[in-house]
């Protein structure tokens, strides 16, 4: 029963993300490295480890929506279906909004709700970390991936002098 749900959400995100990127994304360009030039970055550096991340998992990359997939490797939000709609869930309490991630949550939790416990978790992680969701992490591709993904984990602290 959970595969025929799953495959429904799979058809419906194939035919609403094209759409995505066509309408909310239509400002936003391409990055100019693809999956192999991403693998010649330094090896401890965010390109890198993202080539690693396209060749581990047999992925390419998809126009516009590159930072998506550095939201995987810095929240640690794996690839199948439940980990998809828990960072929609993390995004959310990140501070990122907008139409298709609420679609997403709202039909997620509706066909998946043995993961709603997952979800929340996920959402209040997004709570306690830095905002991340509007990154250009193209620019940061060169960046050490660590002190990047621990610097993101850490919620913004104010201090008062």
């Amino acid at each position: 029963m959970k595969k025929l749900r799953v495959r429904f959400l799979l058809f419906v995100y194939d035919k609403t993300q094209k759409l995505y990127r066509k309408y909310f994304k239509k400002k936003k360009r391409q990055w100019q490295f693809n999956e192999q030039q991403l693998l010649s970055f330094s090896e401890d550096s965010l390109g890198r480890k993202l080539g690693e991340f396209y060749k581990r998992h047999g992925f390419t990359m998809i126009p516009k929506m590159e930072n998506h997939d550095v939201h995987h490797l810095i929240t640690g939000c794996g690839t199948n279906f439940e980990d998809e709609i828990a960072m929609q869930f993390l995004l959310l309490g990140n501070g990122k909004i907008n139409a298709h991630l609420l679609a997403a949550i709202v039909l997620g939790t509706l066909i998946l709700p043995e993961y709603s416990k997952m979800y929340l978790q996920a959402y209040k992680k997004g709570k306690n970390m830095r905002p991340f969701h509007q990154w250009d992490f193209e620019a940061l591709l060169w960046q050490n991936f660590e002190n990047l993904k621990d610097f993101i984990q850490q919620k913004n602290i104010i201090t008062h002098y």
